[in-house]
């Protein structure tokens, strides 16, 4: 498996593996799928998008953006997806290592998670393992695909 960044090649594969996630409903906050179109503007907005390819195929992938803007910017934000036939096979945890890579080579300082759902025991356990801090817990701060509230978990790692 290897990590890379993406290309527009990449772009059907990731807009699939991404919208399987806002589907499912219950980790990302999007709720609008995205397109070819918007799937496109969408990923090139990010600082950094890396992808985990196996035998030509995406398997994965993540984004890598600014939390916030000037006192704040030095802080970033990532999101990760993996399909979910290729879950279970530490995937995420590769692309999780190489974003902490990439966010420190562009200059963050911080790689935070503003939103980690409480029931996402495996994104969480992952995240603890290499050396995310949890700040606290929102009550209620995530709105499940079934319409239920769960808390949120937001993370941070010093780069």
């Amino acid at each position: 498996m290897t990590i890379r960044e993406y290309t527009v090649d990449d772009l059907p594969e990731m807009i699939d593996i991404w919208n399987e996630v806002v589907k499912e409903g219950i980790a990302f906050p999007q709720e609008e799928m995205l397109n070819e179109v918007t799937g496109k503007a969408f990923f090139a907005s990010q600082s950094y998008c890396g992808v985990a390819e196996e035998e030509g195929k995406v398997a994965g992938l993540y984004i890598l953006h600014p939390n916030n803007v000037g006192r704040c910017g030095h802080i970033c934000n990532a999101s990760y997806a993996v399909r979910s036939a290729l879950r279970g096979r530490h995937i995420g945890e590769k692309l999780v290592r190489d974003c902490l890579e990439n966010a420190a080579r562009l200059g963050f300082g911080v790689l935070q998670f503003n939103a980690v759902v409480e029931s996402n025991i495996h994104a969480r356990h992952l995240y603890e393992r290499l050396g995310f801090v949890q700040l606290g817990t929102i009550p209620k701060g995530f709105r499940m695909k079934d319409g239920h509230y769960e808390s949120i978990c937001p993370y941070y790692h010093e780069l």
